[in-house]
């Protein structure tokens, strides 16, 4: 009789332990809130905004105010604060709107951002220095092998992504796609 008992207190023990491991096991078809849901493997379609949140080093690209995709971002060697003058290392900060595509660029695929804006010339002419411009969003400098990634914070202002991601980007941002920069 006494084995029979141990062998149900057994037997109790492992299915509590296998209840309680289906209750805390992570569901694969729900993402934990701390979590952003899983990335589509490439970009597809138009995206209509663009925000880049540069404490985060994070580029989100919107549809219809739906988030699409997100990605690491490399800034200006100076990140922090808003640009202020030519060769301070700082990316802008406001909203702006993507105002030419060059694919022949410097660095695998750019997209230029309309900076310096009127009320960024003003800034710097009052200062009495250059408010700088080229700012864009590209990928890595052609010179450099396709996979290969430079570490940091390296661009003069700009926003890199790798080759791969501005492929992808560059394939759904149209001429006069909003991009909001932010501290």
């Amino acid at each position: 009789m006494r084995a029979l008992a141990r062998l149900f207190a057994a037997l109790t023990l492992l299915v509590l332990i296998g209840a309680s491991w289906l209750m805390l096991a992570p569901r694969p078809d729900i993402a934990p809130p701390d979590r952003p849901p899983p990335q589509p493997s490439v970009l597809t379609g138009p995206v209509d905004r663009i925000l880049i949140e540069k404490s985060a080093r994070r580029l989100t690209v919107f549809r219809d105010q739906i988030p699409l995709r997100t990605y690491r971002v490399a800034l200006g060697f100076s990140p922090d604060g808003d640009k202020a003058r030519q060769g301070d290392g700082r990316t802008p900060e406001g909203v702006f709107r993507i105002d030419r595509r060059n694919d022949a660029s410097a660095y695998h695929l750019s997209l230029g951002i309309d900076y310096p804006r009127p009320q960024d010339r003003a800034r710097a002419a009052a200062q009495r220095v250059d408010p700088g411009g080229d700012i864009f969003i590209h990928g890595q400098p052609n010179q450099r092998p396709d996979g290969d990634i430079l570490a940091g914070d390296w661009t003069a202002g700009c926003i890199a992504l790798t080759d791969a991601e501005i492929r992808e980007l560059f394939a759904a941002t149209a001429l006069g796609t909003r991009v909001e920069i932010r501290p």
